[in-house]
């Protein structure tokens, strides 16, 4: 099964792997031999850096989002009047056929009733 299919696109998993690796930082950062005033400092540069960055990919994620919106509805409109023809064009077949059928019973109708009183 493809990643595709399992619900996961390519921008979702660049996401995962930029958030991982800044929660990775993170831990290194924590784990460094620096002064708590100076971690925090690089803490916080980081975190305004990720979330700049993750603005930046959500800005770009709407985007995309609604050209894709866009299009959907764009289909799905051609698809819909497409639709409305086709059964028109249908109605039209079967209402032919309803009236070609009126026809012939009552041709029918009348070659029996005219046998019958002969």
């Amino acid at each position: 099964m493809s990643e595709e299919e399992r619900g996961y696109s390519a921008g979702s998993t660049l996401l995962a792997f930029f958030l991982g690796g800044l929660v990775g930082a993170g831990v290194a950062l924590l784990l460094a031999p620096k002064s708590g005033p100076e971690t925090r400092k690089i803490i916080k540069e980081y975190a305004g850096e990720a979330k700049g960055k993750a603005e930046d990919y959500l800005d770009k994620f709407k985007g995309s989002a609604t050209t894709v919106v866009d299009k959907v509805k764009e289909s799905a409109t051609s698809v819909l009047e497409k639709g409305k023809e086709f059964v028109e064009e249908q109605k039209t077949v079967l209402t032919s056929a309803v009236e070609a059928g009126k026809d012939a019973y009552q041709k029918e109708k009348e070659k029996l009733t005219a046998e019958h009183k002969a």
